[in-house]
């Protein structure tokens, strides 16, 4: 098999929103710069996801200079938000953390109030550095997160999905199939392996950035929600059902946190370290 290499990136400006697939990222020790830092929490001040509302899935951020956000989203007008400055924080629940964050503003609240329809606002994470930790039992001493699920980067391979849509057209859903990538929301996607290579992986480099590999991803509903019409069906948590439960957890994916920073390009060589 030919050398390993890092076939794609992508970019979730905000979390559970439509991602971006830039041709090159800067890896920050709480994950790619831009990836996560703004998230939708509800009137309780607990996060918004896609598993909440899969209509979040068509609403796209795009970057600006400064920082800034342009959300667009079917039936909305577009709406540019700045980034909040850290005057006044916040308290907000993310899973098990409590997380301190800068409220985006009025208007961008009503904005997505009138998408979702739903009681909710925009918040920024302005210091992940100090905001929020990786789980320490699959972590060290001082490693954090923005608002990704639990770890700063998600890796997937396309041999692993190749194999996951085989086994989906040999189940009981086939014309589900095939599911491209999109359903799993990963940062980083890599090209040449064996089909679950990435079961046996514990350190990886991607360019000249190296990663220890914590966990494999527990996969949820989200996966079985078509990114292009927010539409939902049964794979492939079905098919990971039979093929890939890791005690009580459904696995596609391998969380990723770097052990160094620097820019990574879609062409990088990828190695196993260990």
């Amino acid at each position: 098999m030919s050398m390993s290499v890092l076939q794609s990136l992508h970019l979730y400006p905000v979390k559970s929103m439509a991602g971006s697939g830039p041709g090159e990222a800067v890896v920050e020790p709480w994950g790619l710069a831009g990836d996560r830092r703004w998230l939708v929490v509800d009137a309780e001040r607990r996060l918004v996801t896609q598993r909440q509302h899969p209509a979040l899935a068509l609403a796209r951020a795009e970057e600006r200079p400064e920082g800034a956000l342009r959300l667009t989203a079917p039936g909305m007008p577009p709406l540019t938000v700045e980034v909040p400055a850290p005057v006044e924080t916040i308290s907000v629940g993310v899973w098990k953390d409590e997380v301190e964050v800068v409220p985006a503003g009025a208007e961008a609240a009503e904005w997505f109030r009138a998408y979702l329809g739903v009681e909710c606002q925009m918040v920024h994470l302005d210091a992940p550095e100090k905001r929020r930790p990786v789980d320490p039992e699959y972590g060290l001493p001082g490693d954090t997160v923005s608002f990704a699920d639990g770890y700063p980067l998600l890796l997937t391979t396309t041999a692993s999905l190749d194999a996951l849509n085989s086994l989906v057209a040999q189940g009981d859903l086939p014309d589900e199939g095939p599911l491209p990538m999109n359903r799993f929301r990963p940062n980083v996607v890599v090209d040449r392996t064996a089909p679950w290579a990435e079961d046996d992986w514990r350190r990886v480099r991607i360019g000249e950035v190296v990663f220890d590999v914590a966990k494999p991803s527990a996969r949820c509903v989200v996966t079985t929600t078509d990114q292009s019409t927010a539409e939902r069906g049964k794979e492939p948590l079905r098919t990971l059902a039979r093929n890939r439960r890791f005690g009580d957890r459904l696995v596609f994916g391998q969380n990723l946190i770097p052990r160094g920073t620097g820019t990574i390009r879609i062409g990088d060589p990828f190695e196993i370290l260990g």
